[in-house]
């Protein structure tokens, strides 16, 4: 019994968040956003190079309503955690932005150029 209540529940989550977010979406003004961005990625780390023109970006937006995690294809680290704050009507950047450190992410279209602790993660992807 305690099983099929599990099974029952994963399902009905599963029904909400498959239904509940379509590209049409915006994750700006949304609680709850989950999206694929599909497009260019890539990933360096000292020798380390990683990059794809048909990669994706899975992207979710966490309890807090304010951070966001960024789950590449092609064996892409993550990015989890990455705060935003709204600019304009719909488009989030990060906070901390910068020239060498940007993401921007709206409905259709998530742009990274993100360095951290040596790493550079880079996106050009739309939905």
């Amino acid at each position: 019994m305690k099983n099929l209540l599990k099974l029952l529940a994963v399902t009905v989550f599963a029904l909400f968040v498959f239904t509940g977010c379509n590209n049409d979406d915006d994750p700006a003004n949304n609680d709850f956003f989950a999206g694929t961005y599909k497009g260019s990625i890539s990933y360096r780390e000292g020798t380390n190079n990683i990059s794809s023109n048909s990669g994706s970006v899975f992207v979710t937006k966490i309890a807090s309503g304010t951070k966001y995690n960024f789950a590449f294809s092609d064996k892409i680290p993550d990015l989890n955690g990455v705060e935003f704050e709204k600019k304009g009507d719909n488009t989030l950047v990060n906070i901390g932005s910068n020239e060498s450190s940007i993401i921007t992410i709206d409905s259709n279209k998530l742009t990274i150029i993100y360095t951290k602790d040596g790493k550079t993660w880079t996106a050009n992807a739309t939905r």
